[in-house]
């Protein structure tokens, strides 16, 4: 009998010895990394963010699997500088990535490792399908740039001939489509155009399936809803509220593909799945063929229409599910925060973001570990946001409003005026309305300091 006992003592040892070498196997896993960013999106395009008249029935199922971020920046509002910011963690005034970049520029500096190639390093497969628009050069297209596949655009979709206001300037460059590293449409036309969101999709989904049984890094970065808008047959007219809406719907049905493919491969438990619901604010020029936010103005500028956007981080057991946070922070601290969760080494050049995950992640004993955040337009630096979000200072700077509104994707017009410098109070004030530097010269005076020497570090020689 006591023979017995012992050999059941030994048993349960042995299999619970067992039973924590395998927890501890799942817990050291590489967790996979899917990274969706909008272009030109607006901050209430999707519920829960916003009350849109057509359904996103996918982005709110992410939401409630998910934390909702709800002051998330990113440096500048154009699509060229905000991308290299995600993609390398560095501010446009150190990377000189500027504005938008057009066909033929080189773009990024190599010098400057992505997160494809921090996660390569690290034994992941890497894949983008979508815009690029940080260089169309051999040295700084997405093959040479720390991605093992690749499909799309080199730069937005308006860069073409059909342009309706550059004339023929940019019959010059023909827009291809990408794949792998070469070329498989010469011109994309609009019957192209309307397959793109699909494409790009099909595309990542496919990458998953294939490299379900090792690590990988997916980067989605979809062409719309940047102007022209198109959207495949499937979704033409379903919203009932134009086209628009449509391309709304057809990006939420992509973000539900991602989501649901990670579920029915069994990944979904150890994949961080990241959605950032754009790269800018809305082109608000053109209208009817652009999103609405309650924040200041939009694309352009360095007010939160502009610079701040809604985003989702779904990570299973690790971020709390159908959560909320309005813990500020920034799209340079992406690749810093995923080298951290990861097990990657950080990149060897001098990057400007922060690991960020007990701020975001909600376990009680996080702080931003930055004090400010700053944000520029294109070589001209214009404020900084406390890193807890609730102090804005804006500079003297002039920016671009509406005069008057485009209709059926033709711009209309802005008009330029100046704002003096300024402190916001985000809090109580979100919508930038209220200068309240005269009550709180004291905080003033800290923003403005940093600013100025934020400014002298990274601007002073655009000047």
């Amino acid at each position: 009998m006591a023979h017995q006992f012992v050999y059941i003592i030994l048993s349960c040892i042995f299999l619970f010895s067992c039973s924590s070498q395998e927890v501890e196997t799942v817990d050291n896993e590489k967790p996979n990394v899917v990274l969706i960013f909008l272009d030109d999106g607006a901050f209430e395009d999707f519920s829960p963010f916003g009350q849109p008249r057509y359904p996103t029935p996918n982005v709110e199922e992410l939401a409630s699997e998910g934390r909702s971020f709800y002051s998330f920046y990113v440096p500048q509002a154009v699509c060229s500088a905000s991308r290299a910011a995600l993609l390398t963690g560095c501010y446009p005034g150190r990377t000189k990535v500027f504005g938008a970049h057009g066909p033929r520029q080189k773009g990024l500096d190599p010098s400057f490792a992505t997160i494809g190639e921090v996660l390569k390093k690290n034994g992941y497969a890497t894949g983008v399908f979508g815009k690029w628009h940080v260089g169309d050069q051999p040295e700084t297209r997405p093959m040479a740039r720390g991605f093992d596949e690749s499909s799309g655009l080199m730069y937005s979709n308006d860069m073409w001939a059909n342009h309706p206001e550059s004339g023929d300037y940019w019959a010059k460059w023909p827009l291809q489509f990408w794949k792998n590293g070469e070329i498989t449409i010469d011109s994309v036309d609009k019957e192209d155009q309307k397959m793109l969101s699909t494409w790009y999709t099909e595309h990542a989904v496919d990458f998953i399936k294939r490299h379900k049984d090792q690590p990988f890094f997916v980067y989605l970065p979809h062409s719309m809803p940047h102007v022209p808008i198109f959207c495949s047959d499937k979704f033409e007219g379903k919203s009932g509220v134009g086209l628009y809406g449509d391309v709304m719907m057809e990006l939420d049905w992509s973000v539900g593909q991602i989501n649901q493919t990670l579920k029915d491969e069994g990944l979904e438990d150890n994949t961080v799945l990241i959605f950032i619901g754009s790269d800018n604010g809305p082109w608000l020029s053109y209208s009817d063929h652009a999103g609405l936010t309650s924040f200041r103005e939009g694309k352009g500028t360095t007010f939160d229409g502009g610079v701040r956007n809604p985003a989702i981080v779904k990570y299973p057991g690790r971020m709390e599910a159908n959560s909320v946070s309005y813990n500020t922070f920034a799209s340079i601290d992406i690749l810093p925060t995923l080298c951290g969760i990861t097990g990657a080494d950080l990149p060897q050049n001098e990057i400007d973001g922060k690991d960020i995950w007990n701020w975001i992640s909600g376990d009680g004993s996080g702080e931003n570990p930055h004090n400010y955040y700053p944000f520029s337009n294109s070589k001209q630096f214009q404020g900084v946001i406390t890193g807890d979000g609730k102090w804005k200072l804006h500079l003297e700077h002039p920016y671009r409003t509406i005069d008057y509104g485009g209709k059926d994707g033709i711009p209309g017009k802005y008009k330029f005026e100046t704002i003096d410098t300024s402190l916001f109070d985000m809090v109580h004030d979100p919508y930038e309305r209220s200068n309240v530097i005269a009550q709180y010269p004291e905080m003033a005076q800290q923003l403005i300091e940093w600013a100025e020497a934020h400014e002298q570090r990274f601007y002073a020689q655009e000047e």
